[in-house]
């Protein structure tokens, strides 16, 4: 997870030809029922222009199959921009809160508090009650989730990059390796970094080259802010931490720190440090930018990762398009010794980055109905599956993907997003979680077991028998193991945007990135030296200041969420 202030775009310039211009359009009727949105079966034509901070490559302008049957079903056109790059909307959003500006829909993640200080978003709270009886359904005893704060408990978004009442049936993150590299080493036991650094010295000992260029055995993505995705989190992930960005939360006193402050994570870079001076560690992981990295992936050569399978997905896709699933990746619950356990299938609740209507948008009515349709049973069905005949058939009343499409869908990922929709839709509206059954009995969503097992690749399938497992999830710890976050996903809490905490924040964000590469790539007889002198550097810049701050944010959102009397 990431957390809410840390998603910074190396966009150096852009004109103000970017920026979006307000209103939505109707190119339908302009009766006063379509303009108010009164009228509850308007199908009407009628554009609403959005921006989402994520990038999505594969956008189509909704002429994808589910993309005509949405506007088919509601009359509405998305006039929709993205933001580039890594994602994260930042440059594009300040801009947007500087100018007045907005889209009449937006998906500003982690820069909704710069939104929302801007006057820009709709409180969606009378919205929801008066049109919105699908998103009141799924969201049920979870509407005390969507407030912004314990002090302003207007709803300015609601929850949809994750599903009410999930359940986690695989995992795509943890330490990588090689499905090829674990078969030929005969499927090792890797739960510590020492298992992990153990199985990359051997194999490429064995190896050093591959397809005649030199075999990597592990590297990072250190690029911008992904630098938290493959080096920083990790280093509490592997601690027994519960992966809440830059800080690390008491899960008693709900008191939070840097997480870089916890001396156990002290000793996880010094793991890193002893790679990088052995040779295991790609030389350029802190210089490479990330389409060279994901080059480097692509190419076969790089036998282990320490991500989540979305930030690497792109190249791991191109090896399958070339038919090379073995040089694919498993996914393994690395810690730094047998201590601690990994807290990826850890519950968060109903949480999440969410979906807003700002005050530029002249029919908000017609906008929450938009949204409460695609949360409706029938919208979320076509999100998640497609279009009946086409993307799935129903067979004695069972939804079922064919073995062509689901071959599609799995070895040639990018064009079949475009072409379908499936996919595209996701966080215009909320929804239920995979695990979760619709009135026919089916799932929701296409993440079941009998499914997930289905995508998996022969090597994957031989892969996971050999560790008596049937998918990759059944190697973690399960989320039995652990309680439901008080305070949700730390990544949606809205920080200050004014004061000493942003500054702060920033100041405390140059540190990191300075410091953490320096101290890897140092000497290790320098190491301690330079990660005590970094930790001193941080107090110094105000981190302990920053933090009291957030603690409390954090024991009013544990309030919030939980109606506990946190003090």
């Amino acid at each position: 997870m990431i957390t809410i202030l840390s998603k910074k775009i190396g966009i150096l310039a852009l004109t103000s030809a970017l920026l979006i211009s307000a209103g939505c359009s109707s190119s339908g009727n302009d009766s006063a029922s379509t303009k108010s949105g009164n009228n509850a079966d308007d199908t009407s034509p009628i554009t609403f222009s959005f921006f989402g901070a994520d990038a999505s490559p594969n956008w189509n302008n909704m002429q994808d199959d589910v993309g005509k049957e949405i506007t088919a079903k509601t009359g509405v056109t998305l006039e929709a921009e993205y933001d580039v790059g890594s994602g994260g909307g930042q440059t594009k959003i300040a801009l947007m809160a500087a100018s007045g500006q907005y889209p009449d829909i937006v998906y500003a993640k982690g820069e909704l508090n710069k939104l929302v200080d801007a006057g820009a978003i709709i409180d969606l709270t009378d919205l929801i009650d008066q049109h919105a009886p699908n998103i009141k359904k799924v969201m049920n005893s979870n509407m005390n989730r969507m407030k912004y704060s314990n002090d302003d408990q207007a709803i300015y978004s609601i929850p949809t990059n994750i599903g009410v009442d999930q359940q986690a049936f695989d995992v795509t993150n943890g330490f990588e390796v090689q499905l090829r590299v674990l078969k030929e080493l005969g499927y090792p036991e890797i739960k510590t970094v020492h298992d992990f650094e153990s199985v990359l010295k051997e194999y490429v000992a064995k190896h050093p080259t591959t397809d005649g260029l030199p075999t990597i055995p592990l590297t990072l993505n250190a690029d911008d802010w992904k630098i938290m995705i493959t080096v920083t989190n990790q280093a509490d992930v592997t601690t027994g931490g519960t992966n809440d960005g830059e800080y690390h939360v008491n899960p008693d006193t709900y008191e939070a720190m840097l997480h870089y402050k916890r001396p156990e994570e002290k000793d996880y870079f010094r793991w890193l440090n002893h790679m990088y001076n052995t040779g295991l560690l790609d030389k350029d992981s802190f210089v490479q930018k990330e389409d060279q990295y994901k080059a480097k992936i692509a190419s076969g050569r790089v036998l282990g990762l320490t991500s989540v399978e979305w930030e690497y997905q792109d190249a791991e896709n191109a090896l399958k398009s070339e038919g090379k699933d073995e040089y694919t990746y498993g996914h393994f619950p690395v810690t730094l010794n047998e201590q601690y356990k990994d807290h990826s299938l850890q519950s968060i609740g109903v949480d999440g980055y969410g979906i807003s209507i700002t005050t530029d948008c002249e029919d908000p009515i017609r906008a929450i109905k938009f949204l409460d349709w695609l949360s409706s049973e029938e919208g979320q069905v076509l999100r998640n599956w497609g279009i009946e005949g086409k993307q799935y058939n129903v067979e004695d009343g069972n939804r079922v993907i064919p073995d062509d499409i689901l071959d599609q869908k799995v070895n040639d990922a990018s064009n079949f997003t475009k072409e379908t929709g499936i996919g595209l839709y996701s966080i215009f509206g909320v929804r239920y979680g995979d695990g979760v059954k619709d009135s026919t009995n089916n799932y929701y969503t296409t993440n079941f077991p009998e499914q997930i097992i289905a995508s998996y690749s022969d090597a994957e399938k031989e892969t996971l028998a050999a560790y008596n497992a049937t998918t990759w999830k059944d190697l973690f710890p399960s989320e039995d193991e652990f309680p439901v976050k008080e305070w949700g996903a730390l990544y949606n809490m809205q920080a200050p945007t004014d004061g000493d905490y942003p500054v702060i924040y920033q100041k405390t964000q140059d540190i990191v990135r300075k410091r953490i590469p320096e101290a890897i790539m140092s000497k290790p007889a320098d190491f301690d030296g330079i990660y005590d002198n970094f930790i001193d550097e941080l107090n110094k810049a105000g981190a302990e200041k920053m933090e009291s701050e957030y603690s409390e944010l954090v024991k009013a959102r544990v309030s919030l969420f939980t109606g506990k009397d946190v003090q």
